[in-house]
């Protein structure tokens, strides 16, 4: 067994390779760029190296750089994680000519595998079904037109080299075919250093899931099971379960098998991943090999119990498996949400920034039996770059059944504490309680279909929103009684804070009257409803845990000048904390009006301005693009809302802008 090994990678994955090798005893060497010297993964190595500027393209993607760091540290072995260069078969040979072991798959099968144009030929002559489409290379925009056309709309434009949802475009006519045509392979070069691109038909109605492969360099290899990851949003998982609500025993053991065959086919050792695309009556298509671990590996653990990690490491120093297929059980339902910093409220454009407030829920068993699970590479007070995956964590939960698994990760997102940045916490929530999830008719247009206008958030019903106008009243009594104790009125306090307060939550009032109690209070609306709120909630908290009339809740709460500002279950709410005279007086007010900003065009996120496609006084149709930002390595087409005309442009290709920046502006 190797006595250390070095981690090729950062974030999260850096962390969770870490946490099985100290399990293993063996020592581990991190690498940095300059945005991560005070990274996570690097506090929690035994060494660190650092290996340049915070452009990946400039430090971790550069092979000579991590060689060094090999060579400096006298490490046995490297393990890739997943990006970077987990796939870049230079790089396993570079290590083999080191003598240093790879931690994944031969460099035959990474050829073969990893590029994804030669899987599909290689698992079309294996008997596996694969989906119709071109594999041969594409010159330029019009030729991927016209194989677009032949192959018959909707189409996927694709890096050959790719994952991760990078260098990936669906197309549905002639026009969106040649845009991402050329936006995929800019992605693809950027990210992969490689801009061959590949066009296969979009099955619709489709559901993605994928086969989990584990081999070893004596012959053996099985599958563990499956997972579905169809909940999607521009073409990058967000949810992730183990197993699929959707396959039964024939399907899952077909799918295995046919996984097992083209990883034999090719030598494949380690772990790896067979993905496919499933239609409504259950036939499957192969659609690519990853020639590496995935990020949502966490749910075939918590479902198989092994750790894939370990057996990684254990291939690669040339042990056998020590599981055979017979062994393979799956037990209970996983799920994992990808918590990323980017901004749901704002078509989930990426987000930077530091995290002020960063504090997960408690990982382990529960009482209940189930499991919680945060896979992550942050810390509270680290700050979120430009330069990297916007993924903060994989937060992931266990339980005996789906029901349970997912009420469980309800429970862990209510007690996420997170501020400083934009992030999709909000929004997994949603997912978590939206009927369709719930019943497992999913399929990867389900963002699409059920949030086409993106996400605004949650409307509460009407018991949740007297719920939350309660909490909001005890909360304002709670710390009005405690301002009555500083001020040093120590007596007959309770008289001093008064019973009867309004509370609006939006268009939503609620005229109530409080009766303080020991941890709480009891509640009378003016519609004659009670509650009884029990908390130990205390001003400065920012997250508040109540029982409402026997039913536990948890809000994130943030002070605002009329009250706080609420979150909960996907939905955001103000609410202002009012007594009557204020309320009459309230409602006297001028409401501000939100400025115009219909004749500008801003920049949604923090990023680089990759192309301006317009000049000053060129009059533009609705759809046209107009500008192309770059940031946390994809790339978003800015078009034009209405058909108008350009009177100034203020940003130019290669500048850095902010949110909200004026990048020109119409007539």
């Amino acid at each position: 067994m190797f006595d250390k090994i070095l981690i090729a990678n950062r974030g999260e994955i850096a962390c969770r390779v870490i946490k099985t090798a100290r399990k293993m005893g063996i020592k581990t060497v991190a690498i940095f760029s300059d945005a991560d010297r005070n990274a996570v993964h690097v506090k929690m190595a035994d060494e660190a190296v650092h290996i340049g500027p915070p452009p990946a393209s400039q430090s971790y993607i550069v092979i000579d750089k991590v060689m060094e760091a090999i060579r400096t540290t006298g490490a046995q072995a490297v393990h890739p994680g997943y990006g970077f260069l987990s796939e870049n078969p230079k790089f396993a040979e570079a290590l083999k000519k080191e003598g240093v072991a790879f931690i994944g798959p031969p460099v035959g099968a990474i050829e073969a595998m990893g590029d994804k144009i030669t899987s599909k030929k290689l698992a079309a002559e294996a008997g596996v079904s694969t989906v119709p489409g071109h594999m041969g290379l594409i010159e330029n925009a019009e030729g991927a037109v016209k194989i677009a056309s032949d192959i018959g709309y909707p189409v996927m434009i694709k890096a050959s080299a790719g994952g991760g949802g990078k260098g990936m475009r669906i197309a549905w006519n002639d026009e969106e075919a040649r845009d991402g045509f050329q936006s995929s392979k800019n992605e693809a070069a950027n990210s992969f250093g490689d801009d061959r691109i590949f066009i296969e038909k979009f099955v619709t109605q489709p559901r993605h899931i994928e086969i989990q492969v584990l081999g070893d360099a004596h012959g053996n290899c099985i599958y563990l099971g499956e997972r579905e990851c169809s909940i999607q949003r521009r073409n990058q998982k967000v949810i992730e379960e183990a197993p699929s609500p959707f396959l039964d025993e024939d399907t899952r053991k077909a799918m295995g098998e046919q996984a097992v065959a083209l990883a034999k086919a090719v030598d494949y050792t380690s772990a790896g991943t067979v993905e496919f695309i499933v239609d409504g009556e259950r036939n499957f298509y192969f659609l690519e090999m990853n020639t590496r671990l995935q990020v949502e590996h966490p749910v075939t653990e918590l479902i198989t119990g092994i750790d894939l990690v370990e057996q990684m490491i254990r291939v690669a120093a040339g042990e056998k498996l020590s599981i055979t297929q017979d062994d393979v059980k799956l037990n209970g339902w996983a799920m994992e949400s990808r918590l990323y910093a980017e901004d749901p409220y704002r078509n989930f454009l990426p987000s930077i920034g530091r995290l002020t407030r960063y504090r997960p829920p408690q990982e382990g068993e529960r009482d209940d039996g189930t499991i919680i699970r945060n896979d992550t590479g942050v810390s509270e007070g680290g700050e979120i770059s430009m330069y990297y995956d916007p993924m903060i964590a994989k937060l992931c939960s266990w339980g005996e059944d789906r029901a349970a698994a997912i009420e469980t990760m309800r429970q862990a997102l209510d007690g996420f504490e997170l501020e400083g940045i934009g992030h999709n916490l909000q929004f997994l929530s949603a997912v978590m309680d939206h009927d369709r999830f719930i019943s497992g008719n999913i399929t990867t247009a389900f963002i699409e279909e059920e949030y086409p206008e993106g996400f605004a958030g949650v409307e509460p019903d009407a018991d949740t929103l007297r719920k939350l106008a309660a909490v909001a009243a005890v909360m304002n009594m709670i710390a009005q009684l405690r301002r009555t104790r500083i001020s040093g009125a120590m007596t007959n306090h309770k008289r001093r804070v008064g019973k009867a307060w309004i509370v609006k939550l939006g268009e939503d009032r609620f005229d109530m009257k409080l009766k303080a109690r020991n941890e709480g209070a009891k509640i009378k609306f003016s519609d004659g409803a009670k509650l009884k709120v029990l908390t130990q909630w205390r001003p400065g908290m920012a997250l508040l845990t109540a029982t409402v009339d026997g039913n536990a809740m948890r809000v994130k709460v943030e002070p605002t000048a009329s009250g706080y500002r609420l979150r909960h279950r996907g939905a955001t709410l103000d609410a202002s904390i009012m007594s009557p005279r204020i309320a009459e007086l309230d409602a006297l007010m001028l409401r501000k009006e939100a400025a115009d900003t219909s004749k500008q065009l801003l920049c949604p996120m923090p990023g680089l301005i990759v192309t301006i496609n317009v000049v000053e006084g060129d009059e533009v149709q609705e759809g046209q693009a107009l500008a192309t930002v770059e940031a946390m390595k994809m790339e978003n087409i800015l078009r034009a809302e209405r058909k108008t005309r350009v009177t100034k442009i203020n940003a130019a290709k290669g500048d850095s802008l902010a949110v909200d920046d004026v990048i020109m502006e119409f007539e």
